[in-house]
């Protein structure tokens, strides 16, 4: 799996239009009127990685598999939303499922569309939504407050760090400033996810536009960009309609073509995917065999282990170590034997980090 993300957004703002194009399904309904998801729709796709392909070739394996990314249609928000208005909280406890927050933002005029706010207005929406989110974190975080300084007064170690987190999160909330811009230590950070806040999953704000400026934007795209840098997010340009004809056309050289045609050097789908891994911190390994060639995703950081943990944990308990090959060698010199050969294959130990693009083979004893 590549990660979890609930889209988000007011009603009409091409949300379920998006999810459709993006998942080449029409699972989600889409229709000009508010609240036409009543239900989180989910939708997998495959993350296309060329060096996935080339690994698999050189391997001649007989099974292709990549890494999966996961979208979420959660139905519009509107204000009110963590008081129970519209349909409320139902969705906003979808939202705490996710790994991240596709937020959806309509950057096109058209008077065929209704808004439910009257017009335009992209930062007046991604406040609308914010403003919903962190509402319903003040309010988790202060029921939380009173039995955490009873814990604390009773010196429960865990309780005077959660109790000193969620007094520093209250305190940004209450300004106006969504969870994920706290200043978090590392020994800080398990603590904080126990947490389950709405604004600290990171948010991409996706400036949804007419074809015409898929490629360049427009000023309301420059206006989210700013906002998303002031808020410690990212923003992404994609045209729904755009995706929406792309899943039409099923030949590569086609879909080349037409993305050339309109200025465009790949999907939104996949500039997306590149997105959302820079905001998580994610990074892809391969496994590399006759039987499968398989993309693995996990975040930066983590240690050999951890990422054999993610094939199967007994991987991860019985971790003896990983017989590491760098992609560029991997492809260069022609698969794992010539790069035995030369040298270019490393046996690295528990403590060893693995790198994006890493080709590994796992030894290990249970």
């Amino acid at each position: 799996m590549g990660f979890n993300c609930g889209i988000v957004g007011l009603p009409n703002v091409g949300k379920s239009t998006l999810f459709n194009a993006l998942t080449a399904t029409v699972a989600a309904e889409t229709a000009n009127y508010p609240f036409c998801t009543v239900e989180p729709n989910t939708g997998r796709v495959s993350v296309p990685d060329e060096r996935l392909d080339k690994i698999s070739a050189i391997a001649k394996s007989a099974e292709t598999v990549p890494t999966f990314l996961e979208f979420v249609d959660i139905a519009g928000l509107v204000k009110g939303a963590s008081k129970g208005e519209g349909l409320g909280n139902q969705f906003l406890a979808n939202i705490r499922e996710t790994d991240a927050i596709l937020h959806v933002l309509r950057c096109f005029a058209n008077d065929d569309i209704t808004h439910v706010e009257g017009g335009v207005g992209p930062i007046r929406d991604a406040e609308t939504v914010e403003t919903e989110l962190m509402l319903t974190d003040l309010d988790s975080l202060e029921k939380r407050v009173e039995p955490l300084t009873k814990k604390a007064r009773g010196n429960d170690k865990d309780a005077v760090q959660q109790l000193a987190i969620v007094e520093r999160v209250l305190e940004l909330l209450r300004e106006g400033r969504p969870a994920r811009t706290v200043e978090i230590a590392k020994e800080e950070e398990k603590a904080f996810r126990m947490l389950q806040l709405l604004t600290s999953k990171p948010v991409l704000y996706v400036c949804n536009v007419e074809e015409e400026d898929a490629a360049k934007g427009n000023e309301y795209t420059a206006q989210v960009a700013a906002y998303a840098a002031e808020n410690g997010a990212g923003s992404i340009v994609i045209s729904a309609k755009i995706e929406a004809e792309i899943i039409q056309l099923n030949d590569d050289n086609e879909r080349r073509e037409f993305l050339e045609a309109l200025g465009l050097e790949e999907t939104g789908l996949s500039r997306l995917i590149h997105a959302g891994y820079k905001l998580l911190g994610l990074l892809t390994y391969f496994t590399a065999g006759p039987k499968e060639s398989r993309a693995w995703t996990v975040a930066n950081g983590v240690n050999a282990p951890q990422a054999a943990g993610v094939i199967h944990t007994d991987f991860e308990r019985g971790f003896i170590c990983a017989e590491t090959i760098a992609y560029d060698d991997f492809v260069a010199l022609g698969g794992e034997q010539a790069c035995k050969e030369a040298g270019k294959m490393r046996q690295e130990g528990r403590d060893y980090i693995v790198k994006d693009g890493d080709v590994i083979l796992y030894r290990f004893n249970v």
